[in-house]
């Protein structure tokens, strides 16, 4: 593994303890490890920046689906800064997957995340997307 792909494999785990870290207090510290402080998250449902409002994205997504959890779907791939990688959010109790995406992001020379541009692959019905 490379220095670049260790980089990227790590904002992607950082991401993803971010999204699936439930309790406000703990979710806060996950953001502020993933996100540069002036970082951005933009997907169909959501354009925020700042630590706080993308926390409040994250919150308001397991209110949306309690008991469900974000995995990383393949490899993550990057180049430049740039990674892309594709998750699905899963339900705890039966494996089932209603939600799925991929996103893009832009990491700082630190490896923390200055930009998210999320794509929704598969949403359930009455879910905008």
């Amino acid at each position: 593994m490379t220095a670049e792909t260790n980089r990227y494999e790590s904002a992607v785990a950082r991401y993803f303890e971010a999204w699936n870290t439930r309790d406000a207090q703990a979710l806060a510290k996950a953001v502020a490890a993933a996100w540069a402080a002036d970082g951005t998250y933009t997907d169909p449902l959501a354009d925020v920046s700042g630590h706080e409002q993308i926390a409040a994205v994250i919150a308001g997504a397991h209110a949306q689906f309690p008991g469900f959890s974000f995995r990383l779907t393949g490899a993550v791939d990057g180049h430049h800064d740039l990674a892309r990688f594709s998750w699905e959010l899963v339900s705890d109790a039966d494996g089932s997957a209603p939600v799925a995406g991929s996103d893009v992001i832009t990491v700082d020379g630190g490896g923390r995340i200055r930009t998210v541009h999320g794509f929704l692959d598969r949403v359930p019905e009455g879910v905008a997307g």
